[in-house]
């Protein structure tokens, strides 16, 4: 089974939608079974690479009512993190650009597999919510990136050019194709689609039904008259 997820690194309900769907595989009979390969999608692709702003003063800026305002919304949303488990400082979070962390992403994807790029995406995520650093920020990516694996050499050649963005790009074209107007979107075996951070039963619903389709068993009838592994009964 393969899930395939667009998300953001930037993206309050994207961890907590992961936190979600690890619940529901926690509780999976299969989870041996199931490959995550991570989507690149940008919220804010106008956000700068340098942040001027907090989210918080971002969020009042533009929804209006100012920072308290903006303040009052990452309260809200700290509230259900915690819930699962997150224990948010989205208050110091920055707003910043995230292509180049999308970027190396895909290079994680690429020489690592998904259960690299897997590890990535949660130190990125925890990066930004936790520990409040500057995902847009070169030198921290190129820590974050080399700490988990990746090759220093390679992290510095894609942060040092425009490697993978035209794959951000398709990744960013394929969710709008299937009908995602937000994140996080989940794709399970290119049959279901889950938009938003659902809570663990609605994933563990899709998750048993993906299963039983492509594993499907049969309605067996009769049994006797048969030979067995302890030989045949006559």
């Amino acid at each position: 089974m393969r899930i395939e997820i667009w998300s953001d690194v930037v993206c309050p309900w994207c961890y907590i939608g992961k936190r979600r769907l690890e619940t529901a595989l926690a509780a999976f009979g299969h989870p041996e079974d199931v490959e995550i390969v991570w989507r690149s999608f940008e919220l804010d692709p106008s956000a700068p690479k340098e942040p001027v702003e907090t989210v918080a003063e971002a969020l009042g800026r533009k929804y209006g009512g100012g920072p308290e305002a903006g303040r009052q919304m990452v309260d809200r949303v700290e509230a259900v993190a915690a819930e699962e488990g997150l224990l948010f400082r989205h208050h110091q979070s920055l707003r910043v650009n995230t292509v180049d962390a999308h970027r190396v992403l895909h290079l994680a994807l690429e020489t690592g597999g998904p259960e690299l790029q897997g590890r990535l995406k949660e130190a990125l995520l925890s990066a930004y919510f936790v520990e409040t650093e500057n995902v847009a920020d070169h030198d921290t990516l190129q820590r974050i990136a080399v700490g988990l694996g990746l090759d220093e050499v390679r992290v510095k050649e894609v942060l040092g050019s425009d490697e993978y963005a035209d794959a951000v790009e398709a990744d960013v074209r394929e969710a709008v194709s299937l009908g995602a107007t937000g994140v996080p979107f989940y794709v399970v075996d290119r049959k279901y689609g889950i938009a938003g951070a659902q809570p663990s039963e609605v994933f563990s619903q899709v998750l048993d039904k993906a299963w039983s389709e492509s594993h499907p068993t049969l309605d067996v009838v009769g049994g006797a008259d048969a030979c067995g592994p302890d030989g045949c009964a006559i």
